[in-house]
């Protein structure tokens, strides 16, 4: 019996989708059609590649109206918000406009009798295992330069949007792109390692749990396969005493229950200095009490269900505990609350960093506030975590901000600002957030490899 895939929908629990899975066979068979067609799309100019693929951007664009209610059956995110085509085309876009110099070959040097130059080519088949909580977003960042650049994709997405690599794939094909180049698979965990421990990809783009990097690494270990991983964050906002106090607010809270807090860049902690601190508490506690839990189907929904019950349970389970070892729970428990799926956003004060609230990525609508004496007590609390994806700095003071960021052991930092990806800059972390990094001139570096030439001519007397 072959195995499916559900979509379970947070909305009302029911089936949503389901698809069956791969054969390992057929799996097998699907890589080595992804392989033997790298060879003839890389042939392509250059700029016949970045206008294939921005057409099948647009196409994607043009499902827009269907992808949003889609969007929220499968992992809830309310329809008030329009979907994530604004950011896919953004990121698309900025990596076609740069693809031309970021792949350009480096030339080292010509005379008479040398020229010598180090090109950028691809990889080959490269491997996206896409998330579910920016599924369009968080799959452009690799699709895209993958196939500008000459590679070959196989696009494996979670189970929670089943839906998106499906229309993505659909969107391409539509729009030029040959489906051997560009294919969506469904495959299981099993196959999902059997295939990358066989080398069947050239290139492994992971996004997820910091549990799903290990098992992808203990799969590639002794091929040599190249692996990029982006799995998770617990991300600190720091408000010094200069601080725009209403665009902190306004800024990090939203960083922090915005998608119900399931943003990979998500604000999972708050520091305040001590002379800003009850006013910052007082005005986010305004911020989140507005909010309205609901069907994210309803255009009034501002805060939707958390993508699956078990999502919600793991939040409610670091609540809980906080609250116990002494935090204060400032939320009261909204009408919308079903104990499931629906849960009501958090704002803790009194934590430590002895509480899992505080370590542990909760990729949910909570976040913990700390009164902060200095930038030393500061930096100190947000380094003394296991993740380094981005830090969010509140100053008028741009040489303090980059002093302070300096010693932030983060992926990027920000200031005044939050939960933002540039498409210019590279997408990247440190420690348990990963290794690698997407987009910018450095995400082009990592979907190709140097090749170097040095060329001698022949000189006849």
């Amino acid at each position: 019996m072959s195995k499916t895939l559900k979509n379970i929908s947070p909305i009302d629990g029911s089936t949503y989708a389901e698809r069956p899975v791969l054969t390992l066979d057929a799996a097998q068979a699907a890589a080595a059609r992804g392989k033997a067609a790298q060879a003839t799309w890389a042939a392509r100019p250059l700029q016949e590649r970045i206008d294939l693929v921005m057409a099948g951007v647009a196409a994607v664009g043009a499902m827009n109206d269907e992808i949003v209610p889609e969007l929220a059956h499968m992992m809830g995110r309310p329809v008030r918000f329009g979907g994530e085509f604004g950011g896919f085309n953004e990121r698309a876009s900025y990596m076609a406009g740069i693809a031309a110099e970021a792949l350009a070959p480096i030339e080292v040097g010509e005379d008479q009798t040398f020229t010598r130059y180090i090109k950028r080519v691809p990889l080959g088949l490269v491997f996206v295992v896409a998330p579910w909580n920016y599924p369009y977003m968080t799959a452009i960042n690799t699709v895209a330069p993958a196939l500008i650049a000459g590679n070959t994709v196989m696009l494996k997405h979670a189970t929670q949007t089943l839906l998106v690599g499906e229309r993505m794939a659909r969107a391409f094909h539509q729009a030029g792109v040959p489906e051997d180049v560009f294919q969506n698979v469904f495959l299981d965990h099993d196959t999902t390692s059997a295939l990358i421990a066989a080398n069947a990809f050239d290139f492994v783009n992971f996004t997820g749990s910091v549990g799903g990097g290990r098992a992808i690494e203990r799969a590639a270990a002794g091929t040599f396969t190249g692996t990029g991983l982006e799995l998770g964050g617990k991300d600190p906002g720091y408000v010094m005493e200069d601080a725009d106090l209403d665009a902190a607010v306004d800024t990090l809270i939203d960083g922090a229950m915005f998608n119900s807090g399931q943003c990979c860049c998500g604000i999972e902690r708050i520091y305040v200095h001590e002379s800003l601190y009850d006013a910052f508490l007082e005005k986010a506690l305004a911020v989140v009490r507005g909010y309205k839990l609901g069907n994210p189907l309803d255009p009034e929904t501002t805060i939707g269900p958390m993508a699956h019950v078990r999502f919600a349970q793991e939040v409610r389970a670091q609540i809980a505990e906080a609250v116990d070892m002494g935090a204060t729970a400032h939320i009261e428990t909204m009408p919308g609350d079903d104990g499931g799926a629906y849960l009501t956003p958090q704002i803790l004060t009194g934590v430590t960093h002895d509480m899992r609230v505080m370590r542990d990525e909760s990729f949910g609508p909570v976040v913990g506030i700390m009164k902060v004496r200095d930038d030393e007590e500061a930096i100190a609390l947000m380094n003394d975590s296991a993740f380094g994806l981005t830090a969010s700095l509140w100053t008028a003071d741009v040489d303090r901000a980059q002093a302070v960021g300096d010693r932030i052991e983060t992926g990027t930092v920000f200031l005044n600002r939050a939960d933002y990806l540039d498409p210019g800059l590279c997408w990247t972390g440190c420690k348990q957030t990963g290794r690698g990094g997407g987009l910018s001139v450095i995400g082009f570096h990592n979907l190709t490899r140097p090749k170097s030439y040095h060329l001698k001519r022949v000189t006849r007397a």
